[in-house]
């Protein structure tokens, strides 16, 4: 494509945002069939996301120092502005006159010299209202300021935000975004001070992961391919970190199955259950194969996996990854089948396996609402609900009593998600142990996000052990 064809990221970043509604499809999709209209890839990725996880604040400020609500702005020339504004306040080191003119630029595409001054107009109120792009939050009113890290925010020159010690939950579901209820459920559980940094970690940058293929590689070697190919890569416990942003499937050793992408919150609970070589593990909840890898690779590829998913169609993916990662002992099995005996008489290796307690361990990593992970299922923030987690807490425990039936006596269930809601976590596991006496806890953990230097989701595990007849 000739240069002059190519657009601008704040171009791509606006069109993607007309496209997109929260409640009804996803920005991704959208995003990967413009992105090759552009040269900024990265850029206008990050604008788009950055425009949808911060976009109650920024329709705050544009509300406030406008006076114009954002239900009243067309929906062509209020992404323009949402885009803008983003800039002013959350990328404090581009320079303001190339920020306004270019919403003023992209403006004139859709013609019209009143549409032109109203966004010149409109983004010239909210400067002039911005005290200082970046101050110390330790030095400004928390009213006053935006947040872009715990350190720094946006200064505006009088108070708009609710009082964070009077109204906590008001403050912070503007200042990140995030629905009152969630926030107000978090303050129960967590208080100020912690729910604040999930708050930071939840609107973050998300870093970018990749768990080494241990069948075929160790992580020094493969810090070492990547760094000879230009990509800073950070060694953290078993996982490396990427500093340098590049399409995955175009890092060195992808093709050849040498790494997944996984965060470091999602790899503990393998890692928990400690899988042994001579065992045979269900992945009840599988798709998209990224702990069943996990499990192949921790084993030697020497368990008897059996991969399965609610969703049929979601199984291919499993495939794929399988088979570059170039794993062997993985049989990937439709939902429905796996309780039909006859499934695997097909397999004389494995003649002897029933359904009635017959799994070393069942890894159930269930359906979930989530709110660990909300950096990265950005649209999750906007559709999620009191009553959808009741709902999925119903699903949960329906998977759990399955597992319950599936493993044999001394056997374990390794209960994951990537929610930090206690209905779905501690609180879902205490009424399933009251239901099952021959079940019992041997560990659990809570890991909530954060945006600290080596920045990770949120998540839950519960290591679930059958009791031995006589114990």
């Amino acid at each position: 494509m000739a240069s002059k064809n190519l657009k601008t990221a704040r171009a791509i970043a606006v069109n993607v945002l007309n496209r997109f509604d929260p409640k009804r499809n996803y920005a991704s999709p959208i995003l990967d069939e413009l992105l090759n209209q552009t040269n900024e890839r990265q850029r206008a990725t990050d604008l788009v996301f950055g425009t949808i996880r911060n976009r109650s604040a920024i329709d705050t400020v544009i509300t406030i120092f406008t006076n114009r609500p954002v239900k009243r702005i067309p929906r062509n020339l209020l992404n323009i502005i949402r885009v803008a504004v983003l800039e002013l306040i959350y990328s404090p080191n581009t320079p303001e006159y190339s920020i306004v003119n270019e919403a003023v630029e992209n403006t004139k595409t859709i013609g019209g010299k009143r549409q032109i001054g109203f966004v010149n107009a409109v983004l010239r109120q909210i400067t002039e209202h911005i005290k200082s792009r970046q101050s110390r939050l330790s030095e400004t009113e928390p009213r006053k300021t935006l947040a872009q890290t715990p350190q720094f925010g946006c200064e505006f020159d009088r108070c708009f935000l609710p009082n964070p010690k009077t109204s906590p939950a008001d403050y912070l579901s503007i200042t990140f975004s995030l629905p009152k209820w969630l926030v107000t459920d978090w303050l129960g559980e967590f208080g100020v001070e912690r729910t604040q940094q999930i708050c930071f970690a939840s609107n973050r940058r998300p870093s970018i992961y990749i768990r080494p293929n241990t069948l075929k590689t160790i992580k020094q070697e493969l810090a070492e391919k990547l760094g000879q190919a230009g990509i800073n890569a950070i060694i953290e416990t078993e996982m490396i970190k990427l500093q340098s942003p590049r399409a995955i499937t175009e890092l060195p050793g992808f093709a050849e199955g040498l790494f997944t992408v996984q965060d470091i919150t999602a790899s503990q609970a393998v890692w928990l259950l400690q899988p042994q070589p001579d065992w045979m593990i269900l992945d009840l909840c599988a798709a998209p194969g990224t702990k069943t890898t996990q499990l192949a690779e921790l084993t030697g590829d020497s368990a008897k996996i059996t991969a399965t998913d609610l969703d049929n169609k979601r199984l291919e993916k499993i495939k794929e990854n399988i088979t570059r990662l170039g794993i062997k002992s993985v049989i990937i099995t439709e939902y429905e089948q796996l309780f039909q005996d006859s499934k695997f008489k097909t397999c004389p290796e494995r003649s002897r396996r029933t359904l009635n307690s017959e799994f070393d361990a069942v890894l159930l990593d269930v359906p979930c609402s989530n709110t660990g992970v909300l950096a990265k299922r950005i649209e999750t923030r906007y559709r999620l609900s009191a009553k959808a987690i009741k709902e999925l807490t119903k699903t949960q425990g329906d998977l759990l009593d399955k597992a319950a039936t599936m493993i044999k006596p001394g056997g374990k269930i390794c209960y994951s998600t990537c929610s930090i809601q206690k209905a779905e976590n501690s609180l879902l596991i205490k009424k399933f142990l009251q239901k099952h006496p021959n079940l019992t806890l041997e560990l659990e953990q809570l890991i909530l996000p954060s945006v600290n230097e080596f920045d990770r989701d949120g998540g839950y595990v519960a290591i679930i052990i059958k009791l031995k007849v006589g114990n």
